[in-house]
Formats: C-alpha cells, sequence, structure tokens
C-alpha cells in the first residue's frame, strides 16, 4: 500500500492500547485477544498503520471458514463445482479507529484481506463477514458483499468478482 499507511500482521511492536473504533468490544480484542487468537492458530489479524505516527489506524481478521451451498444464490452457486460446502476465508473482525474514519480505510482493508487470500496457498471461493448491525451490513454491501439466504447480517463476496474488479474486467 502507498501512501503513509502500511499493512502488516500484527505484532508486538505496535502500541495498540489508544486504538478506537467506537465499538468497545472490537477496541478490546485488538487489545487483548488478537495476538493469544494468532499464537493458538485461530486466526490472523493484519492492522493498517499510519506510518507518520506509528498508530494503528485499523486492523482485521482472517480465518478459515465454510458455507453451506444451500445458502448461495443459483447465480453463484452454478459456478461452482456440487459440494455441499465450499472452502470460504472469514474475516471475523474489521475496525477503523475513530480518528481515520470516513476515508475509506475499511475497504482498503478489505481488498487487502482478499489480495491475501487470492494470492495465498490455500484457496476459498469466497470472503465471509458476519455485520455486527445494520450499518456494518450496509457498508458491507456497499463493497459488494451479498447475503447468505439462512443467515442475512453474514454476507459473502465471490473472490471471482474481487478478482475481475482488480483487474479492471468488472
Amino acid at each position: 500500500m502507498t501512501g503513509s499507511f502500511g499493512i502488516e500482521a500484527m505484532s508486538s511492536d505496535y502500541d495498540r492500547s489508544s486504538f478506537s473504533c467506537g465499538n468497545p468490544a472490537l477496541d478490546r480484542y485488538l487489545r487483548e485477544q488478537a495476538t493469544q487468537d494468532m499464537k493458538r492458530l485461530i486466526s490472523s489479524c493484519f492492522v493498517l498503520i499510519d506510518k507518520r505516527s506509528q498508530r494503528v489506524a485499523g486492523y482485521y481478521t482472517l480465518a478459515a471458514t465454510s458455507v453451506l451451498a444451500e445458502d448461495l444464490p443459483a447465480d453463484t452457486l452454478k459456478k461452482l463445482p456440487r459440494y455441499p460446502v465450499l472452502p470460504a476465508a472469514l474475516v471475523g473482525r474489521l475496525a477503523v479507529d475513530l480518528a481515520y474514519k470516513r476515508r475509506g480505510l475499511g475497504g482498503v482493508l478489505l481488498a487487502d484481506a482478499a489480495l491475501r487470500i487470492t494470492n495465498g496457498d490455500v484457496r476459498a471461493f469466497a470472503i465471509v463477514v458476519d455485520a455486527k448491525d445494520d450499518d456494518a451490513a450496509a457498508f458491507y454491501r456497499a463493497q459488494g458483499f451479498l447475503p447468505l439466504a439462512s443467515r442475512p447480517m453474514s454476507l459473502f463476496l465471490p473472490l471471482a468478482t474481487f478478482r475481475k474488479a482488480s483487474s479492471g474486467k468488472a
């Protein structure tokens, strides 16, 4: 990522104590739980660093998950193998510090997650998110995510859609 920000795997090098996104559970997760989840191989955490101040401006987590084929729209399903369960990657948490809101950084974090999944050795057909509230669901829908049939607050974005958009073939 260019400019005054960079995204890196979280490490103890970064001071996370002042991070505040307005959601105490997301703030607490970054400060108290993220490193434990990484050590236990539950998820990976990536931080968006303001290079000027070395402040954590945002973060997201990635973990493995799966999606029931019956939860997918017919037009998505027809492009996939006929497996009852399909591999996906879960963005379990995503947050931007209040001081950095309204700069498009949430979308930047999602794009970074999609690139990491697309360029990784383990394959997944989509990114899945569990929206915490209606505002979060609206944000994800604006990024192109679609709701799963049985769980409307769980949304997915096929990585083929991301690849098309990022290659300019959308």
